[in-house]
């Protein structure tokens, strides 16, 4: 495949913060590869560089963040030549590829959730994607209905299961005025807790409780983007102890 406009869209939603979208390449060494890196979204492309070195085509861009959230998010990539519109959720970047061609010259297939292993060392160091995808449109072609009605030919489909399973974590949301209050187990040495926690906020307090007896308490909060624990002892020499991360 030669072309000179290409339109691709899809959505995903993944836990994982780590996962190839799409890859397709090239004997000419053009390439594009959509990946998930550090919850962000990465786009790398080439359409063509030389042998002599002088001309480079490779061109990466980052956009996103917190990306594994499992939430659904929407990916349009339209190109016309070295222009690129790259669109996630509706938050559009506009850039132009490194480089002097205006073709993406693919001779192999095109892969959607994952690369071939094809021997070099970009291959096996990319790990497969691992979540949900829905309405993958690849110049047109509703990739997902064909790979369910199996029209796609040449294809290997894998281990597909058209349907997206939800995670069994239940989430709380805090609107900075609500609390949730627990009762605490009386007669306990052991004070224990553990959650996952995301916010654009940089202060706010996580967690708070009092120690039975009038023996202190403890305290949790986000400071300035940092995570701080308190815990005051009322009955010590070293009465409190502060740990930031």
């Amino acid at each position: 495949m030669k072309t000179l406009k290409d339109v691709i869209s899809l959505k995903f939603k993944t836990s994982e913060s780590e996962g190839v979208i799409f890859h397709g390449e090239g004997q000419q060494g053009d390439y594009i590869t959509l990946e998930l890196k550090k919850a962000k979204l990465v786009l790398n492309l080439n359409l063509g560089s030389n042998q002599l070195g002088s001309i480079f085509g490779h061109t990466s861009v980052t956009t996103g963040s917190l990306l594994d959230d499992h939430h659904w998010h929407s990916i349009i990539i339209e190109r016309h030549g070295r222009n690129i519109n790259l669109t996630l959720d509706r938050h559009m970047q506009h850039f132009r590829t490194n480089g002097e061609f205006d073709y993406l010259d693919l001779d192999y297939e095109i892969t959607f959730g994952g690369m071939p292993f094809s021997g070099k060392p970009s291959s096996n160091s990319r790990k497969n994607f691992k979540g949900c995808m829905e309405s993958i449109n690849y110049n047109g072609n509703n990739i997902t209905d064909l790979a369910k009605r199996k029209k796609l030919e040449p294809s290997n489909v894998g281990n597909l299961s058209f349907s997206c399973l939800e995670p069994h974590t239940v989430p709380v949301f805090f609107n900075a005025t609500s609390y949730l209050e627990v009762p605490g187990r009386p007669s306990q040495d052991l004070f224990s807790v553990s959650f996952f926690f995301r916010t654009w906020n940089p202060n706010g307090l996580l967690l708070f409780s009092n120690f039975a007896d009038d023996l202190g308490n403890v305290e949790i909060d986000i400071n300035e983007g940092k995570v701080s624990v308190h815990i005051n002892v009322t009955q010590a020499k070293k009465n409190r102890i502060d740990i930031s991360s």
